[in-house]
C-alpha cells in the first residue's frame, strides 16, 4: 500500500523589525551568555568643505547596537582684510542632519550633530563634560560644553574675532541605534540578505557654521571615519541561531517650529503619536538673532516650561528656565542649558518603567515653552527632538 506522507507543521515563527526568524530562537539569556561585540571600521572617506552629502551603507552582519562617526582634520582661517566669526553652529552641526535608516523604516534616527551629543551625556551617566575646557562666545568654558577631553573644536563656538590660523579638528558623534547598548533593545538585526540599513550625513554650508566678511575665508578639510558596534548572533545547542528580543525600534526624530514662535506662552504640538509608542526624552532648544544663537535656559529668558497632553492635563511644569536648568544638570552632571540652551523633559533617566509616556494614550501631546516678554526676538525659532521605542513595523 502506497504511503502518504504528512505535512510537517512548520515551525512557529517570530517576526522582529520586519524579519522573520525562529520563535524558539529568542532567548536573551543565552544570546547574552555566548554573543561576542565586535567593534569594526565601516567606511573612511575623505571631506573638503564641498560636499552636500554623503551616504554609508554598513555591511549586513551580526546585530547593530551603535555607529561612531568620527571626524579628524583641520580648520584654515583666513581673515584678509575681513573678519572671520564662527556661529553656535560651530563645531557639532557640522553635521546638519544624521539620518539611519533600518529594514524599512525610514529615518528612525533624523537629528543634527548637537543633539546627538547632548543625547550622549543624556544616556552615559558615566560621562561628563566638567574640567574639559573649549571655547564658548569668546570665553573659554569647562563646564557645559559636550566635548570630552580627546576633542578639538580647532576654534570656539559662538565666537567673533577669530585669527589666522590652521587649527586642528577631532570630533566625533554616536549614534544609539540601541537605546540601551546593554540589553539592545531597539538594536538592529542584519543577519540576512534582506536587511537594509543607510546612513546618510548631510554637512552643513560653510554660512551656517560661520560668518565672514571681506575676503576673508575659511576651510574644512579631513577625514570622516564610520564605525559599528555589533555583537555575533550565536548558535544554540539545538542548531538554531539565539537572539534577544528586538521587536522594537529606537527613534530620535528632530522638528523645527519657526512660524508663530513668540514671547509668551508657546504650545507646539509633538509628532508622530500612535499606540505602541514609548516617549523616552523631549528636549529643545529656542534659537534666535542672526546668526542665530540660543537662548541660554535661565530664568532671564524663559518662564515656565512644561509639557501638556488631552484638553488641559500639565503632569510636569518648571517655574522657569532656571528650575529647568538644575533638574538637567543634576540628571547630567552637565549644565547643558548654560551655553547650548538645552532644555528637557527626561521619562527615562531614573525609572523608564515607571515614568515613559505612552503616546496611544495620551492624545495631543505638546511641548509648552514660555520666553519672557522682556526678550527681544529675531526670527525665533524651537528645535524639538522627540526620543522614542515603538513596536517595529510600525510607523515612525
Amino acid at each position: 500500500m502506497a504511503t502518504i506522507a504528512t505535512p510537517t507543521a512548520a515551525a512557529p515563527q517570530r517576526y522582529m523589525q520586519g524579519i522573520a526568524v525562529p520563535a524558539s530562537s529568542v532567548r536573551p539569556p543565552e544570546f547574552f551568555a555566548r554573543t561576542r561585540r565586535h567593534i569594526s571600521l565601516e567606511r573612511s572617506f575623505t571631506y573638503d568643505g564641498s560636499e552636500t552629502q554623503t551616504v554609508v551603507e554598513l555591511r549586513k552582519s551580526d546585530i547593530l547596537a551603535g555607529i561612531d562617526v568620527r571626524f579628524t582634520g583641520s580648520v584654515t582661517v583666513a581673515p584678509g582684510t575681513g573678519t572671520v566669526a564662527s556661529t553656535a553652529r560651530w563645531p557639532y552641526d557640522l553635521l546638519r542632519a544624521l539620518r539611519f535608516t533600518a529594514n524599512g523604516a525610514s529615518n528612525i534616527i533624523n537629528v543634527s550633530g548637537l543633539k546627538l551629543k547632548v543625547r550622549d551625556i543624556m544616556k552615559r551617566s558615566d560621562l561628563t563634560d566638567r574640567g574639559v575646557s573649549q571655547t564658548f562666545g569668546g570665553s573659554a568654558k569647562s563646564n557645559g560644553t559636550l566635548a570630552i577631553a580627546s576633542e578639538a573644536w580647532g576654534v570656539g563656538a559662538n565666537s567673533s574675532g577669530l585669527a589666522a590660523g590652521t587649527y586642528d579638528v577631532e570630533l566625533v558623534w554616536h549614534v544609539p541605534v540601541a537605546e540601551d547598548e546593554q540589553d539592545l533593545a531597539g538594536a538592529i538585526f542584519l543577519a540576512t540578505s534582506s536587511s537594509d540599513l543607510t546612513l546618510t550625513l548631510d554637512y552643513a554650508q560653510k554660512a551656517d557654521l560661520f560668518a565672514i566678511t571681506g575676503d576673508a575665508a575659511v576651510d574644512i578639510d579631513g577625514t570622516f571615519q564610520v564605525s559599528s558596534t555589533k555583537y555575533s548572533i550565536p548558535i544554540g545547542q539545538d542548531g538554531q541561531i539565539v537572539v534577544p528580543d528586538l521587536s522594537v525600534f529606537h527613534s530620535l526624530i528632530q522638528s523645527r517650529y519657526a512660524n508663530g514662535v513668540q514671547a509668551g506662552e508657546n504650545e507646539l504640538r509633538l509628532i508622530g503619536q500612535g499606540a505602541g509608542k514609548s516617549l523616552l526624552r523631549i528636549f529643545f532648544q529656542v534659537y534666535n538673532g542672526t546668526p542665530a544663537a540660543p537662548l541660554a535656559m535661565n530664568a532671564a529668558n524663559f518662564g515656565r516650561q512644561a509639557w501638556r497632553y488631552a484638553n488641559n492635563e500639565t503632569p510636569d511644569a518648571f517655574h522657569d528656565g532656571t528650575h529647568m536648568r538644575v533638574d538637567s544638570e543634576r540628571r547630567y552632571n552637565s549644565d547643558i542649558g548654560a551655553l547650548w540652551g538645552f532644555g528637557c523633559h527626561d521619562f527615562a533617566h531614573e525609572n523608564a518603567f515607571r515614568d515613559v509616556v505612552d503616546m496611544g494614550t495620551t492624545s495631543e501631546l505638546r511641548l509648552v515653552t514660555t520666553i519672557n516678554s522682556d526678550v527681544a526676538l529675531t526670527s525665533p525659532a524651537v528645535e524639538i527632538v522627540q526620543e522614542t521605542v515603538f513596536l517595529a513595523g510600525q510607523a515612525v
